[in-house]
């Protein structure tokens, strides 16, 4: 049975979550620089079977675009010719950036660890594969 991947993109980091191997519970797992993502992608793939990757859109309140939307669909296509036969799907992640902040917080996180904005992009990953996951 494969994982299921969840990535949040942004131009500069992309936080990445999986699920268990029977797609029950999402949990980050890492932040990757935004040029090094598909070497990462690749190397994982190959050590662990992945069914599906699921990608966060950002969207506004209004649901439009917002600055990011172009560059995550951009992303969706080179994901796509990467990797053709695992399928993607998209996700709205609004809010999940906020939830994350929360979630650290009350895990009792240290404000360093909570700076460092590499942490909530993965969590921000696990919190929208999760709704995903729960979903299915």
């Amino acid at each position: 049975m494969g994982r299921v991947v969840g990535i949040d993109y942004g131009r500069k980091r992309v936080g990445i979550a999986v699920t268990d191997s029977l797609k029950i519970i999402a949990n980050a797992l890492t932040t990757v620089d935004a040029k090094d993502i598909f070497t990462f992608l690749k190397t994982y793939i190959a050590k662990e079977g992945v069914e599906a990757f699921v990608v966060g859109m950002p969207v506004n309140l209004d649901n439009k675009d917002t600055d990011a939307t172009p560059d995550v669909r951009k992303f969706v296509v080179q994901l796509k010719k990467e990797f053709p036969t695992i399928p993607i799907h998209l996700i709205d992640e609004r809010f999940t950036s906020k939830m994350a902040l929360r979630t650290l917080i009350e895990a009792g996180t240290t404000k360093k660890f909570r700076r460092d904005k590499g942490n909530i992009d993965k969590v921000s990953a696990a919190i929208f594969l999760q709704e995903w996951v729960n979903y299915q």
